[in-house]
């Protein structure tokens, strides 16, 4: 387990966002969110005020963006708060979760229920961050 900071993925970094909950280091097609340890993390408290300022520094709603959570630190997710998320119409292109025991695992899959196909599973935050690259790489037009 260990923090964005600790890779030689922290300095690509355009901008980092610290809250007292956590802390949110923005990628330019990517986002890696890492939650303070036993935050109860909802929309109301938490989620509402990260996708605002998100989506006015990014100019759009998230659909060409993909979050990774890179779970260092045990917390909880209010999970019907999704709800909120879609209906202030905010998307992704993905959501990546980066798990490294079996409650963040267990977790991952009840966060499923709510996202569907854009959730993926990583053991690795290298992984997740290969897989955001692939996914928001433009595609070429076939001439």
């Amino acid at each position: 387990m260990k923090s964005i900071k600790n890779t030689p993925f922290y300095h690509e970094a355009i901008q980092e966002l610290n809250y007292p909950y956590g802390n949110f280091y923005l990628f330019e097609t990517f986002i890696v969110g890492e939650i303070n340890k036993d935050v109860v993390f909802t929309w109301e408290d938490h989620a509402k005020a990260v996708v605002e300022e998100i989506s006015n520094l990014y100019d759009q709603n998230g659909k060409d963006l993909v979050y990774i959570t890179n779970r260092i630190s045990p917390y909880s997710v209010v999970p019907s708060d999704w709800i909120h998320f879609f209906k202030y119409s905010y998307s992704l292109k993905g959501y990546g979760v980066v798990s490294y025991d079996q409650k963040g695992v267990l977790n991952t899959m009840l966060e499923k229920l709510f996202l569907r196909s854009k959730l993926q599973s990583f053991n690795t935050l290298e992984d997740a961050i290969s897989w955001a690259r692939k996914l928001t790489k433009p595609k070429e037009n076939a001439a």
